[in-house]
């Protein structure tokens, strides 16, 4: 059962910083896993300690968990036990001073333009009917075309795809507005989609708010529905499903604007990023990329 904290840490959490809906049933997870563990040692959040935070974590690196997950969860800790400081729940923050474990720099996977040519190639034949083939095509086109988050892309409002836009207004982040150009393939592949998506709206009942409409309870194909298409358009484009994704596609979006000349201030505000120094990793990328090149392709190598 969740601690009496919780509820009310999240809704916090809503109100002050609008976190989306997985930011908050991630916290939720984290802090239940840690309410439970001191549940378990006979102890509560009003009356643990430091070195009851620091033996969690202890535990946590034992039971084999990446030092990615056991960083997530501790900030999570501080993040409620600041808050409990603050509304007078606690006298003291327990958390405050403790250091959370060194996470090594993971650069993300990403596609080389070959490969998301395959994949937009397949998109434009996969599908049960022509519809669906329409629908796919404007999926891939739009993610390719403008490195959106999937949440971001399947929660697109069709109101946003109105009037053949050259830019699309976004919603991303901690409720963070941007402008994102489509390329002239995503814009025709778009028309194509809107004008389908039209004509079978007018066929059912209740009108849609949403360009990705569905009749699932989110009122707009998932994420985990694009991310299973994703997959199989992956296989059919003989790349390995394992290694793409739609968050592949966008990275290989900030990848291959970088690797053509495009600055990272400007990649930043594309992909929505609140601080550069989250768009710098795919200077990384790129460096890895070249350095392999000369591996693979020099004469003397």
């Amino acid at each position: 059962m969740a601690h009496r904290w919780l509820p009310v840490f999240l809704e916090a959490m809503q109100a002050e910083q609008d976190a989306a809906v997985n930011t908050l049933k991630a916290y939720a997870r984290d802090l239940e896993d840690f309410t439970g563990w001191l549940e378990r040692q006979g102890k509560t959040p009003e009356t643990a300690r430091r070195d009851d935070i620091e033996t969690y974590l202890v535990q946590l690196e034992a039971q084999g968990l990446a030092a990615a997950t056991r960083a997530r969860r501790l900030s999570a800790v501080r993040q409620i036990y600041r808050f409990a400081f603050l509304e007078g729940w606690r006298s003291d923050d327990p958390a405050a001073q403790i250091r959370g474990p060194k996470r090594g720099r993971k650069l993300p996977q990403t596609l080389s333009e070959a490969d998301v040519d395959a994949l937009l190639d397949v998109a434009r034949k996969f599908g049960r009917s022509k519809d669906e083939k329409l629908r796919n095509t404007c999926l891939m086109e739009l993610l390719y075309a403008t490195g959106l988050r999937v949440s971001e892309l399947v929660g697109l409002p069709v109101s946003a795809a109105r009037g053949d836009p050259r830019m699309i207004l976004v919603r991303g982040k901690g409720g963070r507005e941007r402008m994102v150009p489509l390329s002239p393939p995503a814009r025709e592949a778009l028309a194509k989609w809107l004008k389908a998506r039209d004509a079978e709206q007018e066929r059912v009942r209740g009108k849609s708010p949403y360009l990705f409409p569905s009749r699932g309870k989110k009122g707009h194909l998932t994420r985990e529905g694009f991310f299973g298409l994703v997959k199989k358009m992956a296989l059919q484009a003989g790349l390995d499903p394992a290694g793409v994704s739609p968050h592949t596609l966008r990275h290989a979006f900030a990848t291959h604007l970088l690797a053509n000349g495009a600055d990272l201030r400007s990649i930043q505000m594309l992909l929505g990023h609140a601080d550069v120094a989250t768009t710098e990793i795919y200077t990384h990328v790129l460096e890895e990329r070249l350095k392999s090149l000369v591996l693979e392709k020099h004469p003397l190598a």
